[in-house]
């Protein structure tokens, strides 16, 4: 394997010894790189590096004393493709997905270096024992993985893939080597809660400090599922269940390790009709990225602004917020709470039903161009409407159902702000701006 160099910085280190984009870095002391996981670890290990490069196919070596800056730029953190998912689980997004949206939407990854890098979750079934022995040599940790079930034989039939059972003896060598471990499991009724809930928890809880924390997410579920396995979604009573199952554990664990360990989601929360538990019991929000406790600790957030905020309340000026059902009456609760401190300040809470993948998603991060534009038209949006940013790709510019924000502009006739809305301070900033 090597890497090809996309452009090396001018008078650097590699420049100034003749390396030029378009050369390939096979190897730094002997070690193969084949990815900047590679490349960062071994660039690290002692004071002086023998880089390998290629160039139409001749070799040649050049000597580096260590210095944590060469001036070699690589295309991306990866330097190859990104690896796609290998299974087909019965709850799979992405496959709910109708036809006609941007083509990332429909890529599946499953790279144990994203989990590193950015967070995301991995279901081990791409790793082999070389991937596991690299994680545990380089020490890269924390590790995210999607366990989903600890029982092996149900793995294998949840995620249609003969490997995925068998693979979960990587959490127990990772876990042994010291790897720090996030764990998810996307909880299906009657499938994976349950008594299979309970032993996956036991399961994963034995291997604490290693397991750092253990989330339930439920499945989503779109009305593009024709062909698909027949999921039903979470009822009042189904997702109180969870609920109490992952607090009897989680008052144990506190019991036995100190600490919780296990959280539901808050849309386990939402779909129960119960109260999200107190800023306490989420103890440091371990994982907070994917939904668990992110509306306590927008509460607190926003408790702790509106009481710091200093405003000229004789400005009047109306603000509209669009955003998905799931987080409606939390917004709409801190708008209320604006408009009673500073009642010159008009805030506009709209409600966007999910008509493009089916009233059962109710995340904002899934509310297309198309459902905003159709049920604003014609509403009262004041001076300036805020989204959430989730509701853009990360360029900020295209809505799933590519539809532009220029276009959603043009068609509501007023400008649009996407905001960072996990942050209520950082929102109530936007609403006074």
């Amino acid at each position: 394997m090597s890497v090809e160099i996309k452009s090396v910085k001018k008078w650097s280190v590699a420049f100034l010894k003749g390396v030029r984009a378009g050369d390939r870095l096979v190897s730094v002391n002997g070690n193969e790189i084949n990815d900047f996981l590679d490349y960062d670890f071994y660039v690290s290990d002692g004071e002086k590096l023998s880089f390998l490069f290629e160039r139409d196919g001749k070799s040649r070596t050049v000597t580096f004393g260590k210095k944590s800056d060469f001036g070699l730029e690589f295309e991306s953190y990866l330097m190859d493709k990104q690896k796609r998912c290998r299974n087909k689980c019965i709850f799979c997004f992405i496959d709910q997905n109708p036809e006609g949206m941007r083509e990332s939407i429909y890529f599946k990854d499953d790279d144990s270096r994203l989990s590193f890098l950015f967070g995301n979750y991995i279901t081990l079934t791409n790793l082999t024992d070389a991937d596991v022995e690299r994680i545990i040599k380089m020490h890269i940790s924390p590790v995210n993985i999607s366990v989903h079930t600890m029982n092996p034989e149900l793995r294998v039939r949840m995620m249609n893939n003969k490997n995925a059972g068998e693979c979960l003896s990587y959490i127990y060598r990772l876990a042994e080597a010291g790897i720090e471990i996030n764990t998810q499991l996307v909880l299906c009724p009657g499938i994976n809660d349950g008594k299979e809930l309970r032993y996956s928890i036991t399961e994963l809880g034995k291997l604490y400090p290693a397991v750092q924390s253990i989330a339930a997410v439920p499945v989503g579920v779109t009305k593009h599922r024709e062909g698909l396995f027949d999921m039903p979604s979470y009822t009042r009573e189904t997702a109180g269940d969870v609920i109490d199952i992952i607090d009897s554990f989680g008052e144990a664990f506190i019991g036995q390790y100190g600490t919780r360990l296990v959280y539901a989601a808050d849309e386990f929360y939402l779909k129960a009709e119960r109260e999200i538990p107190e800023a306490d019991y989420y103890e440091t929000y371990p994982q907070i990225e994917n939904g668990v406790g992110m509306w306590r600790d927008f509460l607190c957030q926003a408790e702790a602004e509106t009481k710091s905020i200093v405003k000229n309340t004789d400005t009047e000026k109306t603000v509209s917020l669009a955003t998905g059902t799931a987080a409606y009456p939390l917004i709409k609760q801190l708008a209320d709470r604006l408009t009673e401190l500073y009642p010159k300040v008009r805030i506009n809470v709209y409600e966007i039903k999910n008509d493009f993948f089916g009233h059962s998603v109710t995340v904002a991060g899934l509310v297309t161009g198309g459902d905003l534009i159709n049920q604003l038209k014609g509403k009262e949006l004041g001076e300036k409407l805020l989204i959430p940013d989730v509701m853009l790709r990360s360029e900020g510019d295209l809505f799933l159902d590519s539809i532009s924000l220029e276009d959603a502009e043009e068609e509501l006739g007023i400008k649009i702000t996407p905001v960072y809305t996990s942050s209520s301070a950082q929102l109530i900033k936007d609403i006074f701006s």
